[in-house]
């Protein structure tokens, strides 16, 4: 018990319930089945990103990237959809084609920082720009909505199992097979282990370069699957419709519980740090604060989580170095 109380992810779940249950009282329409749904669906996208996020994280890297990649495939999508025929078949051929695209790009990120080791932060960055710069030229900033979109992509957006939205499902899904990867197989061993300390795992033969490629790599499959989710959710294509989204991503992370240096990160952490996240933008829109107040917040609470995570990070490196010298 002593220990799960001092797991990151209990401190964080106190803290979404202590705020649900101030703005329960704030407003009585918060605490509903239907608003909280709105929340989780609203929010598909970004736990996505999130999830996919977290493993980047955890080898101590970053890719600010990931809505720029996700946006280039749902204009690729968007352009797909004049020629698919209407029916289920269309959905499949998304379904295959929106992640290869995404896995593609992702794989370019990965190369260039395992293979010719460029710093990921240069590399995604440099990746952020051609990407947008190439969007607004194909699309010119225009908007497409569901006019050319297949009747059963439309069917599917609108699709409740047991009166729970189908994204919600897809969310679960991408949550439980990066977990599993994380836990139970040899390249999500080997990536907790090169967070943790690299020389060594090094040593013990775990090839770094393979699990770098792999991270940046299964990043941009989970762009093309949240490119589903965001024109699925939108029912359209706005090609700057994702600006900004990757801090989002990388605040929800941290404030999960993935030590910013690498080395430790949960899913199921990550999910909470996106419900948090959530939750209070949904507070303050029906605590109907400005939005302007809504972003100084949220810049806010980046600030503290990524401040916080490394305070703790340099008091533990001081204990370890104290335990050393006394040895």
């Amino acid at each position: 018990m002593k220990s799960l109380l001092k797991q990151k992810e209990f401190s964080i779940l106190a803290i979404i319930i202590v705020i649900s249950i101030i703005l329960s009282i704030v407003s009585p329409a918060f605490l509903t089945i239907g608003n909280l749904l709105d929340v989780v669906e609203g929010n598909v996208v970004m736990g996505i990103l999130a999830i996919g996020m977290t493993l980047i994280i955890i080898t101590s890297d970053i890719d600010v990237s990931v809505a720029a990649i996700t946006t280039a495939v749902a204009v690729s999508v968007g352009a797909l959809f004049g020629y698919l025929p209407d029916s289920w078949i269309s959905l499949v051929i998304i379904f295959l084609i929106a992640p290869i695209i995404g896995l593609l790009i992702g794989s370019v990120n990965g190369f260039l920082v395992s293979k010719i080791q460029i710093p990921a932060i240069v590399v995604t960055l440099g990746t952020l720009n051609i990407i947008n710069g190439l969007v607004l030229y194909f699309t010119n900033g225009r908007y497409l909505n569901s006019t050319n979109f297949p009747q059963a992509f439309l069917s599917f957006s609108n699709m409740e199992i047991l009166g729970i939205p189908i994204l919600i499902f897809v969310l679960a899904i991408v949550a439980i097979l990066t977990w599993y990867i994380l836990k139970h197989t040899f390249i999500g061993r080997s990536v907790m282990a090169i967070g943790g300390n690299q020389q060594s795992s090094i040593r013990v033969g775990i090839n770094y370069k393979k699990a770098k490629l792999f991270v940046f790599a299964y990043m941009g499959f989970l762009c093309g699957i949240a490119a589903i989710a965001q024109t699925a959710y939108t029912k359209a294509v706005d090609p700057n419709g994702l600006l900004g989204l990757e801090l989002m991503v990388i605040a929800a992370v941290v404030l999960g519980g993935t030590n910013i240096h690498g080395g430790r990160g949960t899913v199921h952490g990550t999910l909470l740090g996106v419900l948090l996240l959530a939750l209070m933008q949904n507070g303050m829109i029906l605590a109907r604060i400005d939005t302007f107040w809504q972003n100084v917040v949220t810049g806010a609470i980046i600030v503290f989580a990524v401040s916080y995570d490394h305070i703790s990070y340099k008091r533990q490196q001081e204990k370890l170095a104290k335990i050393e010298v006394e040895a």
